[in-house]
């Protein structure tokens, strides 16, 4: 990652490289922000010399080369099509499949990386597919109809009832036991800490969730919901809204939420789904996160979630698969201009071939993060959108293969979700809770660690310069906190780095201008569609953020300006 200078400009002060910056700030090892010193045995070798495995991550090279601006080959040739849509991510897919089931067949979808998913991509080793990002959702809206739609035709959904509540697969609803926690040397069931917490505590708790049970049911003077999924669907009454003004933090200390249990959970819920503590977290979202979900189910409980081992890397293969011929993978978009005869032109590069093309299209669905986008339209303004405000999240996730995992708590069996109170990461997943194998000799685990210490982009330049064996050292270090003695039972750890995890929901920026403004079309021609245009980075955002795309594709018409 060495390349780029930090220096004083004015009083010519010898440049640091970016190693040199980040040893004097602390950041290189973890000095600061997460321990990280590589533990020794004797004869001064790692005691985890015996893991195998690597650290992986997006394409960082074809991704250096759009913001660097290298030189790019010449087109050499140029096609037409209808529709291009850049990414695919679920957004770009969604995207996609609706112009499909629309009758439209005269569509390419890029993607630079040699495979399909965005975050929702997943790996597979010789014991088990695993997430490498979002591994669940849970019961969805029963009045999202499209989604529904989508989940019926998947399987996830087999029928309904005769009071049209769905029921939801056996086999992909999250088998028990669902989740833990480890807490005052006990794994107790659920997450909401309990065992060792005061009554004080835990009527704080309680009051908590009777205030998200009103607002979950809570209406704006517009007969909408507070807090709706997609989150556009939500109420513009500014009782609620004005909530996206102050942080979650602040609402809390202002309405005496000041239980450390209680904020403990409430900041691991927002490092879990947003990648970053309640103070960076604007209230409505905080609320939002507790409120907007309303599904019922004929055969789960509301709070029951629906898994598989690759995550959701799985909805993202059956988003896939009727649009598989339309994809062109490790093809770079990198440049956008308006043409005079109403279509816009792309420039592609072949990242096998190194070969360079134009598609000219008459409309573009650009299914990238905006800071992406802000470079392949560097010629194409975008009025009152400053995309510096808005903050991606990095993540390192860790998938572990095992042949045991021991404890020394007492409480709970190993469940799908296990959670540690008061550490970094946010726990772990078991990949193979879904298996209906009698036994089981291995097991992968995948463990999320948010980097949100620091502020994103010191944390990205960071984790950027981590070795394999810092970030093992990182890892295995809290999980011997949670598993005194595991460290000889892993036999393969597979980090993955997400510099870019997810969109953060700040403060004024789901209710705010700077997102309107993200939304808008240019020209009637080129059209976005990702999660960081909803704030909050879930499934059903990036679904619904696809087909609110190609629908204002086809309303527009092809071809018109």
């Amino acid at each position: 990652m060495s390349g780029r200078l930090f220096y004083n400009r004015t009083s010519g002060v010898k440049p640091l490289s970016r190693r040199s910056f980040l040893l004097q700030a602390g950041l290189v090892t973890g000095a600061i922000f997460l321990n990280g010193c590589i533990r020794k045995i004797g004869g001064g070798k790692p005691a985890y010399a015996h893991i195998k495995g690597k650290l992986s991550g997006p394409n960082a090279k074809a991704g250096h080369a759009l913001r660097d601006k290298l030189p790019m080959p010449v087109p050499s040739t140029h096609q037409s099509v209808k529709t291009l849509i850049i990414g695919s991510g679920i957004s770009g897919l969604s995207a996609a499949r609706w112009l499909l089931k629309q009758g439209e067949t005269d569509f390419k979808l890029l993607e630079l990386e040699d495979h399909t998913g965005g975050n929702a991509y997943f790996g597979t080793n010789s014991v088990s597919s695993y997430p490498l990002g979002a591994h669940y959702i849970p019961i969805v809206n029963n009045d999202d109809k499209p989604l529904v739609d989508f989940l019926l035709e998947s399987g996830v959904i087999t029928h309904f009832d005769e009071k049209g509540q769905p029921f939801y697969n056996e086999f992909y609803l999250c088998f028990d036991p669902e989740e833990r926690l480890l807490i005052n040397g006990h794994w107790q069931e659920g997450i909401v800490p309990d065992f060792g917490v005061t009554d004080n505590d835990r009527k704080q708790v309680i009051r908590f969730f009777n205030l998200v049970t009103q607002l979950k049911n809570a209406r704006g003077n517009d007969g909408k919901y507070a807090f709706d999924i997609p989150l556009d669907n939500s109420s513009a009454d500014d009782t609620y809204r004005k909530l996206d003004r102050i942080s979650f933090h602040d609402y809390l200390k202002e309405n005496g939420f000041n239980s450390p249990y209680l904020l403990w959970y409430l900041n691991y819920c927002c490092k879990d789904d947003y990648g970053t503590p309640a103070l960076n977290v604007s209230a409505w979202a905080g609320l939002h996160y507790f409120s907007a979900r309303k599904g019922t189910a004929a055969n789960a409980d509301p709070n029951a979630v629906i898994t598989w081992p690759e995550g959701n890397g799985w909805l993202m293969k059956k988003l896939k698969e009727p649009v598989k011929h339309h994809i062109l993978t490790s093809h770079l978009a990198y440049e956008l201009q308006m043409e005079n005869n109403g279509k816009v032109a792309v420039k592609v590069l072949d990242l096998k071939q190194n070969t360079s093309a134009v598609f000219h299209a008459d409309k573009v669905i650009m299914a990238s993060p905006q800071y992406v986008n802000q470079k392949l339209l560097k010629n194409i303004p975008r009025p009152g959108f400053d995309v510096s405000k808005l903050h991606y999240s990095p993540w390192l996730i860790a998938n572990l293969t095992v042949n045991e995992i021991p404890t020394a708590a007492k409480g709970m069996v190993l469940c799908w979700d296990n959670v540690a109170y008061n550490t970094p990461s946010v726990g772990y997943v078991n990949a193979n809770q879904q298996d209906i194998k009698l036994v089981e000799a291995k097991k992968v685990i995948t463990y999320y660690l948010p980097l949100c210490d620091k502020e994103p982009r010191l944390a990205r330049l960071a984790a950027y310069t981590r070795t394999y064996e810092q970030w093992l050292d990182i890892v295995v270090t809290e999980m011997e906190q949670m598993h005194p003695g595991i460290t000889e039972h892993i036999e393969q750890a597979d980090m993955w780095l997400w510099g870019h995890g997810m969109i953060a929901p700040s403060v004024n920026y789901i209710w705010g201008e700077n997102r309107k403004q993200a939304k808008a079309a240019i020209n009637n021609q080129i059209f976005f569609a990702h999660t960081d245009l909803s704030g909050i980075s879930i499934f059903e955002e990036a679904f619904h953020q696809g087909i609110r795309a190609a629908q204002q594709v086809m309303e527009h018409g092809n071809g018109a300006a």
